[in-house]
């Protein structure tokens, strides 16, 4: 159920209709469906020898360039690190590199971290740093992360322990993205070696962070070791082994939980929510999320070209009855395809912005009215749909119900789960799709991320959605150093993508995180894909 990356959620906490810190949320599934957001859980009072934790599905690769879904970024988030570090609470701070600054519009300069060490025992060096980056330049690479470097000129080692990254254009979103896989580092030598193999079972991975890569057992499980030689002291890992194991069935996830067979786990099917709720050996908990969950459009040459379908098949989604369905309850309605947790940037304006736009209501009669206009009666679109979550499905067949109400047929094709992810990195997977839904979540503090996705030819644009007035605004975004002018000119882009349903926004949900009673200090926050969880990670006793 692919995402792009996570972003800040501090505003979340505040346009929410209830604030964080144990304060209640009202969901759509009535009062058992309430839940609270915790930003943090209480520091670990000392260390424990091994965690088992679950993830949802096997990673498919390890190498940081595709790590752009849920169950490879868990794992590399404990085991690689990044140019820049966003923290749990989503703040962008120096990762690997000590210091970095912007001479010009058009320059990054990063000083790199001295006394750094790869897990193999050499030592981190600038040349390190312009190998990794420019790997995402290399279109036989196929860099999932591409679009962060779309205005990157060179990446040239200038000092001993510099990098300068010089751009076409300027670009504020490229820093922030260096907190991201797009500015993870590994080994010069070590990606020299590796080859075609980098990531894979076999041949693995060499950073910097606070656990290396022991094992994977293909189709069972990921085990990493304790790095004794990791640089920041205040990240020391209190746990000797975490494994990962996967587990693809969300019953079968639930089951282990409660039964004690695994610690914990992170993105926990709603589905099971009740039954976590009501454990007595652990807690679950709500975190802060920038996830937005909507449909996405993926062929605009097609029956949904028309942005009249589009709108027509959006009012005719019953969003009230999916929250309950799919979500369990646990959900807010989503005005916009980006999260409110991606507006970082500028708290108090975004709650003006989101006021601008109207809510999503039901309507089925002018529904039905649009697709005549528009001629479409009758006309049939495929949408994706998987056993991979419960929600995937719930969704799906709530679109077809939708479909079948202003009589559009909206024909289901099963895709295995482990193809599912591959609809939002190969465009070969989704021929013959016109739409798929998808669990999006943002990688900065700042909603630019999002809404950069929808620029003509950018790589998670996948219904190929082309406007140059869109354009134009986004670059005159990226180029603005002030966060409130750059929100301000955000809010147009998210007013146009709004207006000409790009996606067509369903809800939004919290982070999920449950944690077995011996243990604390993991945070709740999305963040944790990108930040090593399960280094604070210790015994609660």
């Amino acid at each position: 159920m692919r995402t792009s990356r996570f972003a800040a959620v501090t505003a979340l906490l505040a346009l929410a209709t209830a604030a964080c810190g144990g304060t209640p949320r009202a969901g759509l599934g009535g009062d058992s469906a309430a839940f609270e957001i915790t930003k943090d859980t209480p520091p670990a009072k000392g260390p424990v020898d091994s965690v088992t934790w679950s993830l949802y599905a096997e990673p498919q690769s390890l190498d940081y360039a595709y790590a752009f879904d849920y169950p490879p970024n868990t794992v590399l988030a404990n085991v690689c690190e990044q140019l820049m570090r966003i923290t749990p609470d989503l703040k962008l701070q120096p990762g690997l590199a000590s210091s970095v600054a912007s001479p010009d519009p058009r320059r990054w300069v990063y000083t790199i971290r001295p006394g750094v060490r790869f897990h193999d025992g050499s030592t981190l060096t600038a040349e390190d740093v312009v190998a990794s980056l420019r790997r995402h330049l290399n279109p036989k690479i196929g860099s999932y992360w591409v679009s962060a470097f779309r205005n990157v000129e060179s990446v040239e080692k200038t000092g001993p322990m510099e990098v300068t990254v010089r751009l076409k254009r300027p670009d504020q979103l490229f820093n922030e993205e260096m907190g991201t896989s797009a500015g993870t580092v590994e080994s010069a030598a070590f990606l020299a070696k590796a080859g075609q193999g980098y990531g894979t079972p076999d041949v693995g991975v060499n950073c910097t962070g606070p656990f290396t890569l022991d094992t994977w057992q293909k189709g069972q499980s990921i085990t990493l070791k304790k790095f004794d030689g990791y640089w920041d002291p205040t990240l020391a890992p209190k746990v000797s082994t975490v494994k990962n194991v996967f587990i693809q069935d969300p019953s079968a996830r639930i089951n282990t939980m409660l039964a004690g067979e695994v610690d914990g786990g992170y993105l926990l099917p709603p589905s099971g929510l009740a039954r976590l709720r009501a454990a007595t050996n652990g807690k679950l908990y709500f975190g802060p999320s920038t996830t937005a969950v909507s449909l996405i459009p993926t062929d605009l040459k097609g029956t949904l070209g028309d942005v009249r379908v589009r709108r027509a098949l959006s009012m005719a989604l019953d969003r009230t009855g999916i929250i309950k369905a799919a979500a369990g309850g646990v959900a807010t309605p989503a005005k916009a395809p980006a999260a409110t947790g991606a507006w970082g940037i500028a708290v108090e304006a975004a709650e003006g912005y989101y006021a601008k736009l109207g809510a999503l209501t039901q309507d089925l009669a002018g529904a039905k009215k649009l697709i005549q206009e528009a001629g479409a009666t009758g006309k049939k679109i495929v949408m994706a749909t998987s056993t991979l979550s419960p929600e995937i499905g719930v969704i799906a067949n709530a679109a077809q119900a939708a479909g079948r109400a202003i009589g559009l047929e909206v024909e289901l094709k099963a895709v295995a789960p482990d193809a599912y992810t591959a609809l939002f990195s190969d465009p070969k997977a989704r021929e013959g799709l016109d739409l798929m839904m998808t669990s999006w979540y943002d990688s900065t503090p700042d909603p630019l991320e999002f809404y950069g996705n929808l620029q003509t030819g950018n790589f998670a644009n996948y219904g190929g959605y082309s406007n140059p007035d869109y354009d134009a605004l986004l670059d005159r975004a990226s180029g603005q150093s002030d966060p409130a002018a750059r929100a301000a000119t955000v809010a147009e882009l998210q007013e146009i993508a709004v207006r000409d349903l790009v996606w067509i926004p369903l809800y939004e949900v919290p982070h999920t995180m449950f944690l077995n009673n011996r243990l604390t200090g993991a945070p709740t926050s999305i963040a944790q894909l990108q930040y090593p969880w399960a280094a604070p990670l210790g015994s609660a006793g």
